[in-house]
């Protein structure tokens, strides 16, 4: 059945046009027609400014239950990263799906369509496998089933504690034990509607260097996405030149991991070469700003990465925020901070990482844009809140970049069919609700 929206205004790419109508059927945009300055008979009205669904390609959905907590006293990626293993102890399957329905209902609230998650949490308190040792990635591609999103679940090989180390007990629920026995158990799981398949290295530190190529082969066999935790810390650059004489990009230039399929998550502390290396190689980076500045991680080299040849993308990793809009303008804003100069990338480049280069990262290559034969994956802001009123609807794209946040948006369309409608999720429309009835199950 075909549906047809209209758009007040719509982001295209390059430039935003009044009077948009999107015909869509079987999931999928069929025609845009510009010039339609009143909504044809029968067609969706969608008031405000349409962009492509956003992509959200890093994600840890069990981080959100630290949301405020760690943010008590001081401490460094290290600490926090202890408080976030007392949560990971707690979750089973259950748990973890509503945790992560009522997360992913939230990122469906702030414009996400699709989202990767970068998932390691995998066997029972201990290391046992479940009945079904997928059980709980699984659990996530239900939840986000039930939220409404497309999701690709990035399954991640976590093997050991630092560069060979046996895993510490806190860690015994993310290991497989070896990358064959890694592979053998993804491999069981399937794609379906909504839902990709994809890899992941959860960094140099927790796969040792003879066992990189293994993920990577898994990967490069299926076509599918891998990610990978690269220089987010200088401690890990440290320690893998102790232990390899070289940098983790080095290291995994060595094993066959970098290639325009492969996407590092921070590329934070990396050096001349390395950047070259990621460039050259067509390798995507994910920046997660909000995250970064949180953890005291660092500014990564953005811009030097960009101009070398890496697509760039963006992720709420640890959702202290879900807000991709504010992904997108912090990465500029950032950027204007260490180089005390203005306009690294304008409104559209910062867009296009939050939309179509991060659905790429993610494996939807035909997702991120209004244009014929695309997923019908679209999210609507409202241009007259206290942050968007003023500007002319011509600088949306500004608008929505460096005025917008979150709480603009009032609808989301993905596959053509409603998820949030006038600001409130037609499945579950307590979002806030679910999530801290989740939380308070981890704490209690």
């Amino acid at each position: 059945m075909q549906v047809t929206y209209w758009l007040e205004h719509a982001w295209l790419g390059t430039n935003v046009e009044p009077g948009v109508a999107l015909d869509v059927a079987d999931g999928r945009i069929t025609a845009v027609r510009t010039g339609a300055d009143t909504p044809p008979p029968g067609a969706v009205v969608l008031r405000g400014l349409t962009l492509p669904g956003l992509a959200n390609a890093h994600s840890h959905a069990f981080h959100r239950a630290l949301r405020g907590t760690v943010q008590v006293g001081s401490g460094t990626f290290w600490t926090w990263r202890e408080v976030m293993y007392t949560i990971a102890q707690r979750l089973t399957p259950d748990s973890y799906f509503a945790l992560a329905r009522a997360v992913y209902a939230e990122m469906a609230l702030a414009g996400i369509t699709s989202v990767g998650e970068f998932h390691y949490l995998h066997h029972a308190p201990g290391g046992s496998p479940y009945a079904d040792p997928n059980a709980m990635g699984e659990a996530l591609i239900a939840a986000a089933g039930e939220a409404g999103i497309r999701i690709t679940l990035l399954d991640t090989a976590y093997l050991s504690s630092g560069f060979g180390a046996a895993p510490e007990p806190h860690q015994l629920r993310f290991t497989d034990g070896t990358a064959d026995t890694w592979a053998e158990r993804v491999s069981a799981l399937k794609e379906r509607a909504g839902v990709r398949i994809g890899a992941a290295i959860h960094s140099v530190r927790a796969v040792p260097a003879g066992q990189l190529a293994t993920v990577a082969r898994w990967a490069q066999d299926r076509s599918a996405p891998l990610h990978v935790h690269l220089s987010e810390q200088t401690a890990e650059n440290d320690a893998c030149q102790a232990a390899h004489g070289m940098t983790p990009t080095q290291l995994l230039a060595e094993h066959g991991v970098l290639g325009t399929r492969t996407t590092g998550v921070h590329n934070t502390h990396m050096t001349d070469a390395d950047i070259a290396l990621i460039g050259s190689s067509g390798t995507g980076t994910c920046m997660c700003p909000t995250t970064e500045r949180d953890l005291a991680d660092g500014i990564g080299p953005a811009v030097a990465l960009q101009r070398a040849g890496s697509p760039l993308s963006l992720g709420s990793d640890s959702h202290a925020v879900i807000d991709l809009l504010e992904e997108a303008r912090a990465m500029e804003l950032n950027e204007r901070l260490r180089t005390r100069t203005r306009g690294h990338w304008t409104a559209a480049a910062l867009l296009r990482a939050a939309t179509a280069d991060g659905h790429a990262a993610l494996g939807w290559a035909d997702a991120g844009t209004l244009e014929p034969g695309a997923l019908a994956d679209f999210t609507t802001l409202a241009l007259d809140s206290v942050r968007t009123a003023g500007p002319a609807a011509r600088l949306g794209a500004e608008t929505a970049v460096f005025a917008a946040t979150a709480a603009d948006v009032h609808h989301v369309v993905v596959a053509g069919r409603p998820i949030v409608r006038d600001g409130i999720h037609k499945t579950l429309p307590d979002a806030g609700r679910a999530l801290a009835e989740a939380i308070r199950t981890l704490r209690d």
